[in-house]
């Protein structure tokens, strides 16, 4: 059977309906088809999306719209083209009324025991309570996954205003949008100075693309920016692309983190990897730190920084982030870690890279 078909089906459900509550419905639906004669596929495509935004006129809330059709009644192409739309309508006012903010991880030195950068995480107005991934991965199916990374990106830096000026900020962005002509355009409007950021790439950079990476980064890297890869994303996982990258920041995720205390194999790999940042020049980030038994040992094996709840929790409150600017000693930090015990364990998963 035809989509054009299965269209027709639906279609003439809803309008053999005599509920006086959907008589507006079966309005506007006839209305649709009247426009698009002969066309019933796309008549019912842009009645669905007319429903959606008259509920969410109604109610105030883009996510609260209801397809007035139950989804099995429906063909599994037009569902698909449905589904794409919805998520565009998501996406698209998501980005009109800028429904997202900023929170600042701290990421610790530790030998100085002093904060010395904050890594941005994106935090969505939703009432669905999607994490960020899904909000970015929504984006990038229905081909805004780039406009939103650029909001991310502008929200991060206008909200890095209000950090500490010593702090360097950690801007999570794909390799593509790296690429992407807006990225300069970007650093020449916003007072975040380009010397403070960090564009921490959230995936590997694919071979076709690396010589454009290379070409696009060089002249923001000659201006001052630096770059961080994720041990697990050094591009096919091979260490001379890291060699010929030479990043500034090489962070070292939960798969080595932890029990590092406990694990010989994990200890050896986490050493290997010290030596290895220490040769290329890089300084070695620890994510996901989450006890102190852990801090130690990567204090002791000489990993540069660390980053988790035991450290410090993402904030999205600036009285958080000016407590980042008072450097503190040994027994100060001691009595953090205790505190931070004390609430509880647990540290952002590695798919919160926004």
């Amino acid at each position: 059977m035809s989509v054009r078909v299965q269209a027709w089906g639906v279609i003439a459900a809803v309008l053999a309906g005599s509920d006086p509550a959907q008589a507006a419905t079966r309005q506007r639906l006839s209305d649709r088809l009247d426009e698009n004669p002969g066309v019933p596929e796309r008549a019912l495509l842009e009645h669905l999306l007319e429903s959606r935004q008259q509920d969410s006129i109604g109610s105030g809330t883009p996510d609260t719209a209801r397809v007035p059709f139950p989804r099995d009644a429906m063909p599994p192409q037009l569902l698909e083209r449905l589904d794409a739309i919805r998520s565009l309508s998501r996406i698209s006012a998501l980005l009109e009324n800028q429904m997202l903010m900023t929170a600042f991880q701290p990421i610790y030195g530790l030998a100085s025991k002093g904060v010395v950068g904050v890594e941005a995480l994106s935090r969505f107005v939703s009432d669905d309570g999607a994490g960020a991934e899904l909000w970015f991965a929504e984006a990038a199916s229905v081909g805004l996954g780039a406009n939103l990374e650029f909001s991310a990106l502008g929200s991060a830096a206008a909200a890095a205003a209000n950090l500490p000026p010593h702090l360097y900020v950690s801007l999570n962005v794909s390799p593509t949008s790296c690429i992407d002509p807006r990225l300069p355009e970007l650093f020449d409007h916003i007072e975040l100075p380009v010397s403070r950021i960090v564009l921490e790439l959230t995936e590997g950079i694919p071979d076709d693309e690396y010589p454009h990476f290379v070409s696009a980064i060089t002249p923001l890297r000659e201006r001052g920016l630096r770059i961080a890869i994720d041990d697990s994303h050094s591009g096919a996982g091979a260490l001379s692309r890291m060699v010929h990258l030479r990043p500034d920041f090489i962070k070292l995720g939960r798969d080595i983190i932890s029990g590092v205390d406990s694990d010989s194999t994990q200890q050896a790999l986490a050493a290997c990897m010290v030596d290895f940042a220490e040769q290329i020049g890089t300084v070695l980030v620890a994510e996901g730190v989450e006890t102190r038994e852990e801090l130690q040992v990567l204090t002791d094996l000489g990993v540069s920084a660390g980053q988790g709840y035991l450290l410090g929790r993402p904030s999205v409150r600036p009285q958080d982030w000016a407590a980042w600017n008072t450097a503190k000693d040994p027994d100060g930090l001691i009595r953090q870690l205790s505190e931070a015990e004390n609430v509880g364990h647990g540290s952002p998963g590695a798919a919160d890279k926004h």
